[in-house]
This record gives structure tokens, sequence and C-alpha cells, in this order.
């Protein structure tokens, strides 16, 4: 999903259940997908400080809700983008929602930890099943998936479950490249960088070093 799908989810069914109204959403609703849309923007580009802030003000919106779904929702998404940029650490701002989150929710966050069984990938989105129950997911299949997010996230998933060929993580590279998100690009750079090193391939690790020498000279990157 995109950054802007991605929000969409987190808050979706109550969008739709607006929408179906025929009534303006809500201002904590706008409010939390304005802040939730800022807040990933912030993580990709590396912007720690200002995505927290950001994830403030949307758990402050959703409060006032009473709906820890949603906030699961919005949690989650966090936490995928984190898991795009190979931070593979717990979602751990899910877990206390864990027991009143619904079954996508609990999905979701079993596909983020490499845990999905194949009830639950059933339950993703459509862009995570594409690849969540691949044997091997290749250049080919990541460039099947339209959005860059969605594909970033499944090459991510995918190499974290040892299912990714090796080719497929310069298909992310380019992904994060094309989207000038800074923090996953910078990690799939020194991922690429020391596996050509481990095959010892110095021109390669060379110039994959001379590219993230060029993102670390941006200050948000760091």
């Amino acid at each position: 999903m995109s950054r802007a799908l991605l929000c969409t989810w987190a808050l979706g069914l109550l969008a739709l259940l607006t929408a179906c109204a025929g009534t303006p959403p809500p201002d904590w609703q706008m409010n939390a997908h304005a802040s939730l849309q800022r807040a990933i923007d912030a993580q990709l580009a590396g912007n720690a400080r200002v995505a927290e802030a950001e994830m403030r003000v949307v758990r402050t919106e959703i409060a006032r809700t009473g709906r820890p779904d949603l906030l699961a929702r919005a949690e989650l998404t966090r936490c995928a983008a984190e898991a795009a940029a190979l931070n593979f650490g717990p979602c751990a701002a899910f877990e206390p929602l864990r027991a009143d989150a619904a079954a996508p929710e609990v999905a979701y966050a079993a596909y983020l930890a490499g845990a999905t069984d194949a009830a639950q990938r059933a339950l993703l989105p459509a862009a995570q099943q594409a690849l969540a129950g691949a044997s091997t997911v290749d250049a080919a299949r990541l460039n099947a998936v339209p959005d860059p997010l969605a594909r970033l996230l499944g090459a991510a998933v995918a190499l974290r479950e040892q299912r990714l060929a090796p080719e497929a993580i310069h298909t992310a590279i380019d992904t994060a490249s094309a989207q000038g998100w800074r923090r996953p690009l910078l990690a799939w750079l020194q991922l690429a960088q020391q596996r050509a090193q481990q095959g010892g391939d110095a021109a390669s690790a060379a110039r994959l070093q001379r590219r993230i020498a060029l993102v670390l000279a941006d200050p948000a990157a760091r």
C-alpha cells in the first residue's frame, strides 16, 4: 500500500461508513488521517522526531472515539513503514491493543512478524496477499505489485522469511529510490553492499558505498 492507501486502511471502515451515509467525515477522522500520513512521510524520510509528534496527534484523535481497534490499525501502519525499512523489531505499540483488535489486524500483525498461516493470509489486504503466499518473491513478482510501499513491504517480509530472491533486493532499492524514501533506501543499499562484499564483488560494493554516502549527506536520512 502507498502511504495514502496505508492510512486509508488504518481508518478505512469508518471512512466507508461515513461515505455511505453521505455526510462529511468528522473532524477527528480528518485530523487522524492527515497526521498519520504525515507520520509515515516523516518516518520514510528518516525524521523520527516529526513522525512521533504526528503519531501523538493520531493517538489523541482516535482516543476521542474510544475505538482501540482503530488505534490498533494506526499503530500497525507505522510498524509497516518500519518493516519496509528493514527494522524488524516487534510492533510494541500494537500489543496492548491486541485483545480488542479484529482478526484482520491480528493477521496483519502476524504478517509483519513473518508468522502468518494460510487463514491469516486470506485476511490481509490484496497487495499483501499477492506476496505472502509465494514460496519465492522475485523481481518480476515484486514489480507486479503496483503500489510502491506494498512492494517494498512485501520485499522486506519476504527477506525476513528468507523467501526473497537475491536480484529482488535491487527492485526494493529502485522502489525506495524512485519515491525518495531515504530511510528504507539506506537500509536496502546497506544490505546490497553487505551481499556484494560477501560475494567478493568489490566494484559493486564501492558503487553502493557511493550511493550510501549520497543518502547520508542529507541530514534527514541520519
